[in-house]
């Protein structure tokens, strides 16, 4: 069995997965391909070239310093050994084409990966905890967000999910018992959103268009959106640990960067 030997001073993951699209345009070749990562010294180029030559493989690398680049091409070559630079070429072309010098920091697009997933985990979490859904889970949250519908919840969670946060939310509706689980959830986490009944009122009537249903829905009705907002009052006063927050003139943005500078710590991007 021939050996592809992929060496990098990182996991050495995004050269694999280059590698491997590469040999999906050679049908069944039966290749095994073997990581040699964390590599960051000469000493440890002699020894993973001189691995790859015992199995007379073929060597790929990627290495963003550029003296280990040179060492890996100086010694392969001295051994007779076929190697490719995965990344040399390209990191000299994005020198040249942005004007800057390359950072030359090890790990960074597996950091990049690594936030990525980290996003996607929270948006997959948040969309499973909208409106109310597995309220079991909602010890797992980040940031449980807390008010009437219509009043941003969903797109202030998304909003935030995709900043990395798991992000649950609960409707409060007049008449139904919330969920005994919001009250084991850390009053730190819980954000209260409140909403003027005046612009409540244009929100839902615009919903109400747009579905095509009648203008004399209570949904819309005024006085039940005020009842529905004194009773959202009404129960944040029960809960004195957690942040209240009025959205009517603001926008997710702004509602976001409010919720992280005072329970997180720090202004959304």
């Amino acid at each position: 069995m021939k050996k592809i030997y992929v060496l990098s001073d990182s996991t050495g993951e995004t050269a694999e997965r280059v590698v491997r699209a590469a040999l999906s345009q050679f049908g069944g070749s039966d290749v095994r391909i073997v990581r040699l990562a964390k590599v960051c010294n000469q000493q440890e180029v002699q020894q993973a070239v001189a691995t790859v030559t015992a199995d007379e493989g073929l060597l790929v690398y990627t290495l963003v310093d550029s003296s280990l680049a040179i060492a890996v091409h100086t010694i392969a070559e001295e051994h007779g050994l076929m190697a490719f630079d995965l990344l040399s070429p390209l990191l000299h072309s994005l020198s040249v084409f942005l004007g800057t010098v390359a950072q030359s920091t090890p790990g960074l697009l597996h950091q990049i990966d690594t936030d990525y997933f980290r996003r996607m985990e929270a948006v997959n979490f948040t969309v499973k905890h909208d409106d109310g859904q597995e309220n079991r889970g909602l010890v797992k949250a980040d940031l449980v967000l807390v008010g009437v519908s219509r009043s941003s919840k969903t797109p202030l969670s998304m909003y935030l999910a995709n900043k990395g946060y798991k992000v649950a939310n609960v409707p409060l509706v007049k008449g139904i018992d919330p969920p005994e689980e919001l009250e084991a959830i850390d009053p730190a986490k819980v954000v209260g959103l409140l909403i003027s009944p005046k612009r409540l009122v244009e929100i839902r009537t615009s919903r109400l268009v747009n579905m095509g249903q009648s203008m004399k829905n209570s949904y819309a009705d005024y006085e039940k959106v005020e009842d529905e907002i004194a009773f959202c009052r009404q129960y944040y006063r029960r809960h004195p640990g957690w942040l209240i927050i009025d959205v009517t003139c603001k926008s997710v943005e702004e509602s976001a960067s409010e919720i992280l500078r005072r329970l997180v710590g720090q202004f959304a991007e």
